[in-house]
């Protein structure tokens, strides 16, 4: 399976969630078995290759991918998620998006100590979310493997707020 496969199936939805932006939505590719098999097995791949013991998942589509490879490698899942949301002690990091501003939190026990952990979720824009998840994975005591995205948008240059930190997408818009 190529990845151009996975790309072709991603739909465009313009003006979601504002007017002017194109969202681009993964559920075809969640609803189909076969593509959804093939993106576990990219993302499982990124894992091994890295070495993880972990897997931060980004709230809520990065869930959905690194709960799957999570199962078949046997890594830890952590799920970073939007403040307020986790019931135990928490870091917290804000931060700017495409269109707002959001908080991410993570258990403040996430990690052992030094554990590789990737970074996971749907798609790279502007850099922000991953960036502020890669920061509570440090604060929280991992070492940021990889951060591992199924699409990344370019052209909004959010790769560059990863650094230094390593970073792939399967699809590239």
């Amino acid at each position: 399976m190529s990845t151009d496969e996975i790309k072709v199936a991603i739909r465009d939805v313009p003006d979601f969630p504002k007017p002017g932006i194109i969202f681009k939505d993964i559920t075809p590719v969640l609803q189909d078995p076969r593509l959804f098999r093939a993106a576990v097995d990219i993302f499982a791949g990124r894992c091994k290759a890295a070495g993880a013991d972990a897997v931060a998942a980004i709230d809520a589509r990065g869930f959905l991918f690194a709960g799957a490879v999570c199962d078949r490698l046997g890594l830890s899942l952590v799920p970073v998620r939007k403040k307020g949301k986790l019931p135990y002690k928490t870091y917290e990091e804000s931060y700017e998006l495409e269109y707002g501003s959001a908080t991410l939190t993570v258990h403040r026990d996430a990690f052992r100590s030094k554990a590789r952990v990737v970074v996971m979720d749907d798609l790279l824009a502007t850099g922000g979310t991953a960036a502020a998840t890669a920061r509570l994975v440090e604060r929280a005591g991992g070492q940021v493997a990889e951060i591992a995205f199924l699409v990344e948008l370019a052209f909004l240059d959010g790769r560059k707020k990863l650094a230094p930190h390593p970073a792939f997408a399967a699809v590239v818009f």
